[in-house]
């Protein structure tokens, strides 16, 4: 799958199989959140890769829009500076990551409102750092089909030379 098709296809997964992902695909995947480019090279970002059970479970508990982190095999916590950079960049790097791991048939989703006090204690994130979200990864439970999206039009969204003229393709 190229870049181009993972971007088309991907869609979030919330329901997982319990199958464990193979250690090469987990090692991959945080590969590619360590290869980001990054704000001059500052590489802003650390991540905190959860397998276990009790832990997952704690976690699921604690994200207030991500319960279902408890029944995923797999979750990265992106941890980053407090700061417009840090939190960019931790973003550019998630979202390499999930990529990565469509690519390789792992579901995800970006879980948000996780820079909680009970979590950063759980995963013992420094004070200086923000819990910018975890992502939990799994096989899709569900037959969910690739690329069956609800976006508005090119025509809608790109503007060609200033805003408001539509960019035609």
């Amino acid at each position: 799958m190229d870049v181009f098709e993972a971007v088309k296809t991907m869609l979030a997964v919330r329901s997982y199989k319990k199958d464990p992902i193979p250690s090469e695909i987990i090692s991959r995947i945080v590969e590619a959140g360590r290869l980001t480019a990054s704000a001059m090279n500052r590489q802003h970002w650390d991540f905190v890769v959860i397998q276990d059970r009790q832990t997952l479970q704690r976690l699921g508990k604690l994200a207030s829009t991500g319960g279902y982190i408890a029944g995923a095999p797999l979750t990265i916590a992106v941890a980053v500076p407090d700061s417009f950079l840090g939190h960019i960049d931790g973003a550019r790097a998630a979202q390499d990551m999930m990529l990565v791991a469509w690519q390789a048939g792992v579901g995800s989703n970006w879980v948000g409102k996780v820079n909680t006090p009970e979590i950063k204690e759980l995963l013992y994130i420094p004070e200086d750092r923000i819990v910018l979200t975890v992502i939990p990864f799994g096989y899709p439970a569900d037959e969910i089909g690739r690329g069956v999206k609800d976006r508005k039009p090119l025509s809608e969204v790109a503007h060609a030379e200033r805003y408001g003229t539509s960019y035609q393709s």
